[in-house]
């Protein structure tokens, strides 16, 4: 399980249908060692900080081994951090890791929280008008972290497993977008102490 590549982003102004979408999904990779704190990576910016961000959202994660996929599916090879993520990785898929997982990475301690939700800025990112839906309908969503302790972290990083926890992110993305009146389901992750409390209103919603 390894860090593969590190990047962050700054805010730019990105064409979008009739107009322009302010985001930070345009990210760039660092060979440097980055500050990570419990609001993300020093030097990432946030913009719309009510859907990302945020001490549950802190680094978005996704594995370098869906690259390989999406490439055959679109007929084209997609750049790094293409689905805006922080940390590339490998080892760490959606049907391996689990909400709760605790990692230690570099000198900090991270835990995984929820899928990552993905949203029409990466079909404007890569100009493919239902990419968030093919992202949805394939579960390879990639996934977020909350920071138990702050550091710094650099590619090439392993992750140490320091405690797993129950449910997959494959799972919680079955409910999410599968089968979302899995009312069984649905209060078993309301019950997981370590699944983000946005997601936990989104859920309590469906009851």
């Amino acid at each position: 399980m390894k860090l593969c590549t590190l990047s962050v982003g700054t805010a730019l102004e990105h064409p979008y249908q009739s107009g322009t979408v302010s985001s930070a999904i345009l990210k760039s990779p660092t060979l440097e060692p980055l500050q990570l704190t419990q609001l993300g990576l020093v030097g990432d910016q946030q913009v719309d900080t009510k859907h990302h961000g945020g001490p549950d959202k802190a680094v978005c994660v996704y594995a370098l081994e869906h690259y390989m996929f999406w490439a055959e599916r679109l007929g084209r090879e997609l750049p790094v951090a293409a689905f805006g993520e922080n940390f590339t990785v490998t080892g760490l898929t959606e049907d391996q890791v689990c909400i709760g997982d605790v990692y230690r990475v570099g000198t900090t301690t991270v835990q995984v929280t929820q899928p990552r939700q993905p949203c029409f800025k990466l079909a404007m990112r890569h100009g493919i008008k239902d990419f968030a839906v093919q992202v949805e309908e394939t579960g390879f969503t990639g996934f977020y972290l909350r920071v138990l302790q702050e550091g710094t972290v650099q590619a090439g990083d392993l992750f140490e497993v320091v405690q797993k926890g129950e449910i997959p992110v494959q799972e919680v993305n079955q409910i999410l977008h599968h089968e979302k009146k899995d009312r069984v389901g649905i209060e078993r992750l309301m019950q997981d102490p370590f699944v983000a409390d946005s997601l936990k209103k989104q859920l309590a919603k469906r009851l």
